[in-house]
């Protein structure tokens, strides 16, 4: 199959003398995004040779503790949904969202 189209994402990573992330900031051609600013990346590729996930977690240091765990959160949901998206597994979709309404309980994140 030939590609009829390429989108480039791009994240760079300011580092302190330590190799410490200080800034983050990503830009999505196709998305009209440029330069933006963000604390924190979670980003999973799946290596079919190998049957892996390859993981790339960064997180400035200044990013706040109480926004991380809203990031988590927001993230697990976001997996439950692109899980049942993507498998059609409507009982696992709706367990993993079951873990996300504990894990939100838990941390005090719903009001």
């Amino acid at each position: 199959m030939a590609v009829k189209h390429t989108s480039k994402i791009e994240f760079t990573v300011g580092l302190d003398e330590n190799k410490i992330p200080e800034t983050i900031n990503w830009s999505a051609d196709d998305g009209s995004i440029k330069n933006e600013e963000s604390k924190c990346i979670m980003l999973s590729v799946w290596d079919h040779k190998a049957k892996d996930t390859l993981r790339m977690d960064l997180w400035t240091k200044d990013m706040p503790l109480d926004e991380m765990k809203q990031f988590f959160h927001q993230t697990l949901v976001s997996m439950a949904n692109t899980f049942e998206t993507s498998t059609n597994d409507q009982k696992m979709s709706a367990t993993m969202r079951d873990f996300c309404d504990y894990f939100a309980e838990k941390l005090e994140l719903k009001k």
